[in-house]
């Protein structure tokens, strides 16, 4: 077991990374390859919640061009990221890590209600806690039901996993003369809307005092090293 300078941590995932090189839903390849970062970082002492939006499935502002009110659609992606949840509980599993799937809505049938002393013991007990449904309610988005997760387990940090190197001054993927930041304040990110997270999710994490590392998950070794200390990725403090 390597020695980690952040033990319990939740790890935020976008929905769309999920995709892989498809338009729509599921890549079975970037499943696994995240369910082995991921036993790959269980295996070396992290205690692991996970949050996993639902826009590769839906995304309730989207709903709006549609005719579909605002309260409807963030339901309808709660339930996107139960998908997600479920899928990437399964791929996890099927990597040998033992996990427990948690919503904030009841389903009883395939998930356990989300109750923090709970979740804190599965987690106590070596099991990875992926937390779906966001926060139950409309109008919050994965991003704040990340951060409102990661507070209430007592966190040592939030990961979140995207598909650039780290927090940059503008579209490292429009811009290639786009500035990366090893280290940012979370004031910082709110002047110069710097979109790392909604706004509610960073205020959360800064009144809390919870640190957020922001780094490309989809290079492999990452997340076990952002969990070592590395120099990897941005921190937000």
């Amino acid at each position: 077991m390597e020695n980690l300078k952040y033990k319990r941590v939740l790890l935020k995932l976008s929905g769309e990374s999920l995709m892989g090189k498809k338009g729509f839903g599921i890549d079975p390849k970037v499943l696994e390859f995240f369910s082995n970062e991921i036993k790959i970082a269980h295996e070396n002492g992290a205690e692991l919640g996970i949050v996993i939006g639902g826009g590769n499935i839906f995304r309730g502002v989207s709903g709006e061009g549609m005719g579909i009110g605002r309260v409807t659609g963030d339901q309808m992606g709660m339930l996107a990221t139960m998908i997600n949840s479920l899928a990437l509980q399964n791929a996890v599993e099927h990597a040998g890590v033992y996990s427990r799937l948690m919503s904030s809505i009841q389903m009883q049938e395939i998930a356990e209600p989300y109750i923090r002393r709970r979740a804190i013991r599965h987690l106590e007990k070596r099991r990875v806690v992926i937390f779906g449904a966001g926060t139950g309610h409309p109008y919050f988005s994965t991003d704040t039901a990340a951060s409102l997760r990661a507070v209430e387990i007592q966190a040592d940090a939030i990961l979140k996993g995207t598909r650039v190197d780290g927090v940059f001054d503008a579209d490292p993927e429009k811009d290639p003369n786009a500035k990366k930041f090893d280290n940012i304040s979370y004031l910082d990110v709110i002047q110069k809307n710097l979109r790392v997270m909604d706004m509610t999710a960073v205020s959360l994490c800064s009144e809390n005092n919870v640190p957020m590392i922001v780094f490309n998950m989809n290079k492999p070794g990452n997340l076990l090293a952002v969990l070592k200390g590395e120099n990897v990725g941005t921190s937000i403090s």
